[in-house]
C-alpha cells in the first residue's frame, strides 16, 4: 500500500504518522508511481537471475566449427569486416535462416546467376561487393526488385556510380540473391555492439532504411533463451505491429525470438565478433529471415574483448561420470533449482561432518542461506554438484570463490557422510581443479582442520601443499600450484 498526500503543511502530521508505521509516503502520484515500478523493476531481475540461460543449450545446434572457419579466413587475410557472404555463413552456422545469396565477380556473372537464383518470370537484387563499402545503399550499391534481364545492365551502372562516388573504393565483386516479397512482412534489425561497462550489448528494434531516424530499439545482455528474449521484444513499438493488425496476420513471433537466442549464442561463443547488424530481417506469419548482414570483427588474443556482463550457465562443465562403490552420477554446475534437494542432503550429513566443513555446528538452512549457495554468478564463484542419476539426490557438492583478481581461489567441499572415502569427494575436487585451470588460476587454496584427516590425505594425493596456518595452531593450509599441473 502506497500514500500520496498532496500539499506540504497540510498533510505533513499525515506523512509523519504513515512513516512511524512503516507505510511509504509519497507527495506525488508520479513518484508513487516510480516507487512502486523500482520494486517491480527489482522482482524481474531476481526473477531474470533465476533463469540464467546456459552457455551451450542442449536444444539448439549449432556449426561452430563452419563459423570459427570464417572467421579465422578474414582475420588471417588481415581484414576487419566480413563480405556479406561470409556474415549470412557465419549466421547460417547458427541456424539463422538467410535469404541464398551468391558472389558473380563481373556484370555478365551476375546475368548467368540471377537468372539461376531468381528464376524465370521472378526478380533479384544486386548488391556492390566491398570491403571499403559499408552502406552500400548510400552510393547506389543496391537495386532492388530487377527484373532477370535487367541485372547484367543494373550491375555495369553501379560501377559507373561507384567510380564517381568512391573511386578509391576496392570492388570485389557483385552478390546477387532472389528478392523476397512478402506483403505483410515487418523489416527488423538485430544487431550487437560492446558498450565499455557492460560487454556486448544485443539490439533488437524495427529496421529498414529509416531505423536511425525510427529509433525504436530495445537493448539485452547475451546469452538470452526465449523468455528473455519475447522480454526485450517487449520493450518497442514495433512489438505491437508484430501482434497482427486489420489485414496484417500476427508475425510468426517464435522465429524471431529463436534468431535473437541464436545471435546470442553467436556473440558469446566468438569474442572475435565486435560489431553486428542484421537489418533487415523479414518477418511474418511465414517466419523470419535475414536479407543483409554486416559484421565487424578482431582478433580476441591480441584485443581482448570486453567480458559479458552475465556470464552464462556453463552448460559444457556438466559430465556424466561412473563413481566405483557409489554408481552412476551427473556432476554439473549448480542451478538455482537444487535449493529444494539441500533439506534431505543436509538430513545425510552428522554433525561431526558438518563441524568439520563449516568449523562449527553449520548453518541454519534459510531460504537466505540457500538462495546465497545455489544462485552465483559463475563468474568470480563456481560449485559443481554430484546428483545421483536414478534417485536424483544431492550427494556432494564441491565450491570455489576467486579473489578479485581471480587469480587464485578458496574451495571447500561437502559429500554426505555414508559417502566419505568412497571416491566421490576425489572426482569433485579433481572436476574444480581442471576447471581452475582451464580458467587461468594459479592457485586453488582451503583450510582443513588437524582432526580431519580423511580430507589432508585426499589433498597430499591431489598435489596440494599442506602446511600449518600462523593464525590458529588447529587448521591446516593446503595449497594447489594450478600452473604446474
Amino acid at each position: 500500500m502506497f500514500a500520496t498526500w498532496l500539499g506540504d503543511a497540510a498533510s505533513r502530521e499525515a506523512r509523519a504518522r504513515f512513516a512511524a508505521h512503516q507505510i511509504a509516503s509519497f507527495a506525488t502520484p508520479s513518484d508513487a508511481i516510480d516507487g512502486f515500478m523500482q520494486l517491480v523493476g527489482h522482482a524481474r531481475a531476481q526473477q531474470a537471475l533465476l533463469r540464467t540461460p546456459p552457455s551451450r543449450p542442449d536444444e539448439v545446434a549449432f556449426e561452430v566449427g563452419r563459423a570459427e572457419a570464417i572467421i579465422a579466413a578474414a582475420l588471417k587475410a588481415k581484414r576487419s569486416l566480413l563480405s556479406e557472404i561470409e556474415a549470412k555463413g557465419l549466421l547460417a552456422a547458427y541456424g539463422i535462416p538467410v535469404v541464398p545469396t551468391e558472389i558473380g565477380r563481373s556484370p555478365a556473372d551476375v546475368g548467368r546467376l540471377a537468372k539461376r537464383l531468381a528464376g524465370q518470370g521472378d526478380t533479384c537484387v544486386v548488391k556492390i561487393l566491398s570491403d571499403d563499402i559499408s552502406h552500400k545503399s548510400d552510393v547506389g550499391g543496391v537495386r532492388l526488385g530487377l527484373r532477370v534481364e535487367d541485372a547484367e545492365g543494373a550491375a555495369h551502372e553501379m560501377l559507373k556510380a561507384i567510380a564517381a562516388k568512391l573511386p578509391q573504393a576496392r570492388l570485389a565483386g557483385f552478390t546477387v540473391q532472389p528478392m523476397i516479397r512478402r506483403a505483410h512482412a515487418h523489416e527488423l534489425i538485430l544487431g550487437m555492439s560492446v558498450d565499455a561497462t557492460f560487454g556486448p550489448l544485443l539490439m533488437f528494434g524495427a529496421g529498414g532504411t529509416a531505423v536511425e531516424v525510427v529509433r525504436d530499439i530495445a537493448h539485452g545482455l547475451p546469452p538470452l533463451d526465449h523468455n528473455l528474449a519475447r522480454d526485450m521484444m517487449r520493450q518497442t513499438r514495433v512489438w505491437r505491429l508484430l501482434q497482427g493488425y486489420r489485414d496484417y496476420p500476427a508475425a510468426d513471433l517464435d522465429a524471431v525470438a529463436d534468431a535473437l537466442v541464436r545471435l546470442s549464442y553467436l556473440i558469446a561463443r566468438h569474442p572475435e565478433i565486435r560489431e553486428l547488424d542484421v537489418n533487415p530481417l523479414l518477418a511474418d506469419a511465414e517466419g523470419a529471415i535475414v536479407l543483409d548482414a554486416r559484421v565487424g570483427i578482431a582478433d580476441a588474443r591480441a584485443s581482448p574483448r570486453q567480458p559479458l556482463a552475465i556470464r552464462p550457465y556453463p552448460s559444457e562443465w556438466a559430465i556424466e561420470a561412473n563413481v566405483p562403490t557409489v554408481g552412476d552420477v551427473s556432476i554439473r554446475p549448480i542451478r538455482p533449482e537444487d535449493e529444494r534437494l539441500y533439506a534431505q542432503f543436509f538430513a545425510a550429513v552428522t554433525t561431526a561432518d558438518r563441524r568439520l566443513r563449516f568449523f562449527g555446528t553449520g548453518p541454519n538452512l534459510t531460504h537466505g542461506l540457500l538462495a546465497r549457495l545455489t544462485q552465483i554468478d559463475y563468474a568470480r564463484e563456481m560449485a559443481f554438484v554430484a546428483i545421483d542419476k536414478s534417485s536424483h539426490a544431492l550427494l556432494g557438492v564441491v565450491r570455489m570463490i576467486a579473489d578479485p583478481d581471480y587469480s587464485r581461489a578458496e574451495y571447500a567441499i561437502l559429500v554426505r557422510s555414508d559417502l566419505k572415502g568412497r571416491g566421490l569427494g576425489w572426482r569433485l575436487m579433481q572436476h574444480l581443479i581442471d576447471y581452475g585451470k582451464s580458467e587461468g588460476l594459479k592457485e586453488l587454496n582451503g583450510f582443513v582442520l588437524v582432526e580431519n584427516t580423511g580430507m589432508l590425505q585426499m589433498c597430499q594425493q591431489l598435489g596440494f601443499v599442506v602446511a600449518p596456518d600462523p593464525a590458529d595452531p588447529g587448521v591446516r593450509r593446503v595449497t594447489l600450484d594450478l600452473r604446474e599441473r
